[in-house]
């Protein structure tokens, strides 16, 4: 069986993507290793950064996932936060982003996920943009998996509702319409990279 590495301190972030390496017959490698984050609001730099870092470290080739909230009109810096949702502290205090942005009729905003894969030579790295929009108030709980609080603001496009109003049908369908960047590496990696590295192409 294959097998690859992924460099995360989030537990579950694993496991989910554990899961998906057994589908595609991929063994998945843990490692929870100190990595510093550049201080950039750049996400592809800051993933290819840590990839980077986690390389020299493992000295085996390995992946990171990056993830930044971009609101194209945030009041005096458009595109905030960026890469620095965790940093800015954005998503633990939504009456506070939502008083910000109350003047604001253009709420349009998206989730920018970067997979990096990194085996010392070159950078594969691959993007999940999801669009969508602020709410203006807070709705729905958000369920055990929700990937950011942020979920009670964001509307998806072609949607009504906040990620956290969905019920679980509705999640599963949204989910569904996606495509998901795990599932594009993971098929990347085995039918191409590896096949190319065993017949060294």
């Amino acid at each position: 069986m294959n097998s690859i590495v992924f460099v995360t301190g989030n537990r579950g972030k694993y496991l989910s993507m554990k899961s998906r390496c057994e589908r595609f017959g991929i063994n998945l490698i843990w490692e929870n290793i100190d990595i510093s984050e550049l201080e950039v609001n750049d996400i592809t730099q800051i993933s290819k950064d840590k990839a980077r870092q986690a390389y020299n470290i493992l000295n085996v080739p390995c992946f990171v996932i990056d993830s930044g909230f971009f609101i194209d009109n945030y009041p005096g810096c458009p595109f905030y936060p960026g890469a620095f949702v965790k940093r800015s502290g954005i998503a633990n205090n939504l009456d506070n982003l939502l008083d910000i942005m109350k003047d604001v009729e253009e709420r349009a905003c998206r989730f920018i996920d970067v997979l990096t894969f990194y085996d010392g030579i070159d950078y594969y790295v691959f993007y999940d943009v999801n669009e969508g929009y602020l709410s203006k108030e807070i709705k729905g709980e958000n369920m055990k998996n929700a990937k950011s609080k942020l979920w009670q603001l964001f509307i998806p496009q072609g949607y009504s509702k906040t990620v956290a109003e969905m019920s679980e049908e509705e999640f599963d369908n949204y989910m569904a319409g996606k495509v998901s960047i795990k599932n594009e590496f993971l098929e990347w990696y085995k039918h191409d990279y590896e096949r190319k590295r065993l017949l060294k192409i």
